[in-house]
């Protein structure tokens, strides 16, 4: 484990007294502040749980293409379903990916009155050909939701905060989790399986198929100030997580968002890998932390792109990244709202 880029936390130290749980708050909050990434051991997911997972990605992206798209995303104004190889944007360049988005099950939003964020809430798309599939995604978001609860009260514990603060700002938690199978290519140069990009909410769980890499993290040389990508490869039994956007601007940059990237394996080779994303109500806005004085001495302000605004309203941040990600949705579903960011950037 030594070779390792990334620090190693063990959720289960929460559990086991006074002291070991100080330890792994500190901990936390030096991960999150230094990199943005840790990986994270101890979350009770079982080996059966993560087998059976496993195994429904590889039966569904083994479907008959016509099983597969028809749940495609483009039938989906909430950007639901599946979505083709190169159906997915980073930066405006193609991903060299697969995936099925899933989301909370609810009902549409019909009043013409609601917030445009609230297009994203609707109805999943499931594969009729394998029923088994809902099962085992819904297990696997319920256990994935309490790990995530469980280490929102320790960041806030640890940054000063009462325990509850998350809690108490979330409302209903907004949830996405993505099926993804990047296919091997046979190009000489590294592809962009998803291109370089922080996320757009609060807290990313990600499982990696056991023995593949792929994902890269980039770094920021304390002394020089200068970037470089590092490897972060699967570790047995953890879960690789990351922060988004909202937790920085929460903490004014105290904690950060880092970018991340995937480059494709090389053919014949394709890799799994299966995020869960945890963030608040869509119309929820997260207050900034008062962060105790030597800690709020130590934020860096959010950061500014004007290319990508971080938005305090969770709402408008998915909708900002959903519209971009998914372009033929946008332009298929929501060609008003397309044309009237597109007239606000001019």
């Amino acid at each position: 484990m030594t070779d390792l880029n990334l620090p190693i936390l063990d959720l289960s130290q929460l559990d086991e007294g006074p002291e070991a749980a100080a330890r792994f708050r500190e901990e936390l909050r030096t991960a999150t502040h230094d990199v943005g990434f840790f990986y994270l051991t101890g979350t009770g997911v079982t080996p059966e749980l993560e087998s059976r997972l496993h195994r429904a990605a590889r039966d569904f992206f083994a479907l008959p293409e016509a099983d597969k798209l028809a749940i495609e995303n483009v039938n989906s104004p909430h950007f639901r379903g599946y979505t083709r190889i190169g159906g997915e944007r980073t930066q405006g360049k193609v991903d060299w990916r697969e995936q099925i988005d899933i989301g909370p099950e609810r009902e549409a939003v019909t009043d013409p009155a609601a917030a445009d964020f609230f297009r994203l809430v609707g109805p999943n798309l499931w594969p009729q050909a394998q029923p088994e599939l809902q099962d085992v995604v819904s297990e696997w978001h319920d256990h994935l939701s309490g790990v995530a609860r469980k280490l929102l009260r320790a960041w806030a514990l640890s940054l000063g905060a009462p325990e509850n603060y998350f809690d108490e700002h979330f409302g209903e938690p907004s949830t996405l989790i993505k099926i993804v199978r990047y296919p091997g290519k046979e190009d000489p140069t590294p592809q962009q399986g998803v291109g370089a990009h922080k996320d757009s909410g609060v807290l990313t769980l990600l499982w990696v198929e056991p023995g593949k890499g792929g994902l890269q993290v980039e770094r920021i040389d304390p002394v020089t100030g200068e970037s470089h990508w590092v490897d972060a490869p699967p570790v047995p039994g953890a879960f690789v997580v990351n922060i988004g956007e909202l937790l920085e601007y929460a903490t004014q940059g105290y904690l950060i968002a880092t970018n991340h990237r995937v480059i494709s394996p090389r053919y014949p080779d394709d890799r799994i890998s299966v995020p869960f994303f945890f963030n608040p109500a869509l119309d929820k806005r997260l207050p900034l932390i008062e962060l105790p004085p030597e800690l709020a001495a130590q934020a860096r302000g959010v950061t500014q792109d004007p290319a990508n605004p971080i938005h305090a309203l969770y709402g408008e941040n998915a909708l900002k990244s959903r519209l971009r990600a998914h372009p033929d949705v946008a332009a298929i579903h929501h060609a008003d709202l397309v044309e009237a960011r597109a007239a606000s950037a001019q």
